[in-house]
C-alpha cells in the first residue's frame, strides 16, 4: 500500500476494532477517500455497502461542501519561496511545510552504519582502524591476511 492510504487502512482498522464495529466511527480522511477528495480511482472502487455506510453521516455531507482552494503554481511559487526553488522543494514545503524543510536543511548529517554491501571491503576497511598487528581469516579455499607492518599489506587468495 502507498501513502497517504495505507495510513487511511490502518487507522479506520484501528477505531473498528476499538468501537466493536466497521464503520460506525470514521475519519475524516477516510470520509474524504470516499468523496473522492484523494483521487478518484479509490472512491469508484470501493465496495459499494461500506461507501454508503461512511458517506451516510452529517459529517460526510459537512466535508463534501468544503470548498478546497486550488492555487495555481505561481501562486505557490510565491508563497512557499519563489522562481529560485526546485519543484521537488516546493513539492515538499507545499506538502510538508516549511518548517519541516527548513529542519531537514539544517539536520546533522546521516549516520552511517554497518551493513551487507561490500562486506569484504568494509571488513577490511574496519580492520584497518584497529591496532592489530596480524588477522588471518580462512574460509574454505578463500584466506585474507591482514598485516601491519612498515609497509600495509593486505593478501587475498582463494
Amino acid at each position: 500500500m502507498v501513502t497517504p492510504f495505507a495510513q487511511f487502512v490502518g487507522s479506520q482498522a484501528a477505531i473498528n476494532v476499538i468501537v466493536g464495529e466497521r464503520y460506525k466511527e470514521v475519519t475524516d480522511q477516510v470520509i474524504q477517500y470516499a468523496l473522492g477528495l484523494w483521487g478518484s480511482e479509490g472512491s469508484d472502487n470501493m465496495d459499494a455497502a461500506a461507501k454508503a455506510k461512511i458517506l451516510n453521516r452529517a459529517r460526510a455531507r459537512e466535508i463534501e461542501k468544503i470548498e478546497h482552494p486550488e492555487p495555481t503554481l505561481a501562486e505557490v511559487r510565491k508563497q512557499y519561496g519563489g522562481p529560485h526553488l526546485s519543484d521537488e522543494e516546493l513539492l515538499l514545503r507545499f506538502y510538508a511545510g516549511p518548517e519541516f524543510v527548513d529542519a531537514l536543511k539544517i539536520a546533522p548529517p546521516r549516520k552511517e552504519y554497518l551493513d551487507a554491501r561490500k562486506p569484504l571491503v568494509r571488513l577490511i576497511e574496519e580492520l584497518g582502524k584497529k591496532k592489530l598487528a596480524h588477522v588471518y581469516i580462512r574460509k574454505g579455499d578463500f584466506s585474507l591476511t591482514v598485516q601491519r607492518s612498515q609497509r600495509s599489506m593486505v593478501r587475498l587468495a582463494g
